[in-house]
C-alpha cells in the first residue's frame, strides 16, 4: 500500500477515536443478552443507516437453517432473534469483497453486587472501558465499523462489496451467522474481530452442550434411605465426564490437533447449570444439570456426542439406583466442530493472512502473532461451510464472561487501525 495512503487512514483512525469510544459505550449500555437484543440491533441498524449502507435486519427462521451444516439445536422459539446486515456496494468491484462479522449478544451480568459498578452502565477508568459485552465483543462491533469510517472521512470507500454484519446467538449456537450465510452474505474473505489480544487465532476448538436429566425416587427426609436422591445421583455422572475430559486432554489422545501439541490442557468441561428438587425436606424427584465440553478441529462431532452419550450412561448402569433409572441427555445449544485457519493452504487464505499481517506490522511495528485458543468463534461457518478464510483479530479484553469486564481503548485503537489499512489493501480503494 502506498506510505502516504496508509499514514493518512492513521490519522483519520485517530481523529475520529472519541466518536468510536462514545459508540461503544452506547453500544455496551444496551443489555443484549439472549433474546434482549433488539435495542442494541436497533442502535446498530441506526449507525449503518446513517453511514448510508444499505441495512437487512431480519428474524432467524429456524426451519430455513435446521438442515444446514453447521446447526446447533436450540430450545425454545426465536421470535426475538433478529440480525441486521449493513451492505456497501462498490462502483468498480475492483477489489476482494469481505464480510466485516461480530456479535451483539453478550452473556448475563451474574450477581449485580459482585460488579464494582453497574454492567451495563459502562464508564472509562484508566485507559479501559468497562461493561459487559465491552470486550466479547461490542469492542469488535465498534472497530469494524469505525475502520470504513476512517476511510470515508478520507472521501474513499472500499472498492469492492464489504457486509457488516451485527449477528445474534454466538454466545449459545452460531446460528446467526449461519442465517447470514443461507441469506446469500458470502465474500472472498471474513475478519472476526473477537478479543484475543491482537493475535491472530490459527486454531480454535469446537464446543458440546448437554442438558443431562435426572429422576429420583421421593420422599420425606426422615425416610432418605429408602428413597432416592436425584441431585446427589449426578454426582458421579459429572466425575465421569471429568474422566472423558482428561483422556481427551492427554498427549496421545488421536483426536488432538497439532495446533494443540504443546498446550497443557486444551479441552475443558464446565458443568454451567444445575437445578433439582421441590423442599428442603424432601429426598429431590429431579435433577437437571447443562454441560459444556470442547473438542478439537478436526474431531468428528457425531462420535464426540456418541463417546460422551457412553460415558454418562456407563456411569449410571454403575449406580445402583440409576442402572433402572437411565438420565436422559438432551442435545441443545452449542453442536460446533472445530476450525483451523492454519489447515487452510489456499492461495486466498494466504493472501488474506499476508494483507493482516502487513496492517498489523504497520500499525504496531511487530510481526502477528498467531495463537491457538480454547474457545470457540462464528469463524468455523466461513472457513467449514463457505470455503472463506476467517480471520480471528482483535483487541485486547479481560475479564469476559466475568465481573468487571473491560477492553483497552489503546488496543481497540490499534485494531481500529489495522482493520482499517487490512480493508483498503484487500479490498483496494475507490474515491466516494
Amino acid at each position: 500500500m502506498d506510505q502516504d495512503l496508509s499514514t493518512r487512514i492513521l490519522h483519520a483512525v485517530d481523529d475520529l477515536f472519541d466518536r468510536e469510544i462514545d459508540f461503544l459505550a452506547e453500544l455496551t449500555s444496551h443489555p443484549s443478552t439472549r433474546g434482549q437484543e433488539q435495542s442494541a440491533q436497533d442502535f446498530i441498524a441506526g449507525e449503518l443507516g446513517e453511514r448510508g449502507l444499505s441495512v437487512d435486519r431480519w428474524r432467524i427462521d429456524v426451519q430455513a437453517i435446521r438442515d444446514q451444516p453447521g446447526f446447533s439445536p436450540v430450545i425454545g422459539d426465536y421470535e426475538d432473534a433478529q440480525n441486521v446486515v449493513g451492505t456497501h456496494r462498490s462502483r468498480t468491484g475492483q477489489g476482494r469483497s469481505l464480510i466485516l462479522n461480530g456479535h451483539v449478544d453478550v452473556v448475563p451480568a451474574g450477581p449485580a453486587d459482585m460488579w464494582d459498578r453497574p454492567a451495563f452502565a459502562p464508564h472509562v477508568d484508566d485507559g479501559w472501558l468497562y461493561g459487559r459485552g465491552a470486550g466479547d465483543m461490542k469492542a469488535g462491533l465498534a472497530s469494524n465499523l469505525f475502520a470504513l469510517d476512517a476511510l470515508r472521512a478520507l472521501d474513499l470507500q472500499p472498492a469492492a462489496d464489504v457486509f457488516y454484519q451485527s449477528v445474534v446467538e454466538e454466545e449459545c449456537t452460531g446460528n446467526g451467522a449461519l442465517a447470514c450465510l443461507v441469506r446469500g452474505y458470502r465474500a472472498e474473505a471474513a475478519l472476526i474481530p473477537e478479543p484475543f489480544e491482537e493475535a491472530l487465532v490459527s486454531e480454535q476448538l469446537g464446543v458440546i452442550w448437554a442438558q443431562v436429566h435426572l429422576k429420583g425416587l421421593p420422599t420425606h427426609v426422615a425416610y432418605a434411605g429408602s428413597g432416592a436422591n436425584a441431585i446427589e445421583a449426578a454426582v458421579p455422572l459429572i466425575a465421569a465426564l471429568h474422566g472423558l475430559e482428561e483422556r481427551w486432554n492427554q498427549a496421545d489422545c488421536p483426536h488432538r490437533h497439532g495446533g494443540y501439541v504443546h498446550a497443557h490442557h486444551p479441552i475443558n468441561l464446565n458443568i454451567g447449570k444445575i437445578q433439582g428438587g421441590d423442599w428442603t425436606s424432601s429426598v429431590p424427584a429431579w435433577c437437571v444439570f447443562d454441560m459444556r465440553i470442547a473438542i478439537y478441529p478436526g474431531q468428528d462431532i457425531a462420535a464426540a456426542r456418541a463417546e460422551i452419550e457412553e460415558v454418562i450412561l456407563q456411569a449410571a448402569r454403575e449406580n445402583a439406583f440409576l442402572k433402572n433409572a437411565l438420565p436422559e441427555i438432551v442435545w441443545h445449544g452449542f453442536m460446533a466442530e472445530g476450525y483451523a485457519l492454519s489447515d487452510d493452504r489456499s492461495a486466498r487464505a494466504g493472501a488474506a493472512i499476508g494483507a493482516l499481517e502487513g496492517a498489523h506490522r504497520a500499525t504496531t511495528g511487530q510481526a502477528l502473532e498467531r495463537k491457538a485458543i480454547t474457545a470457540t468463534t462464528d469463524a468455523r461457518f466461513f472457513g467449514l461451510y463457505s470455503d472463506t478464510p476467517a480471520l480471528v483479530y482483535g483487541p485486547r479484553a479481560e475479564a469476559i464472561h466475568g465481573f468487571n469486564e473491560r477492553v483497552e481503548l489503546e488496543s481497540l485503537r490499534r485494531i481500529t487501525a489495522a482493520t482499517a489499512l487490512f480493508i483498503a489493501d484487500w479490498c483496494g480503494t475507490e474515491t466516494i
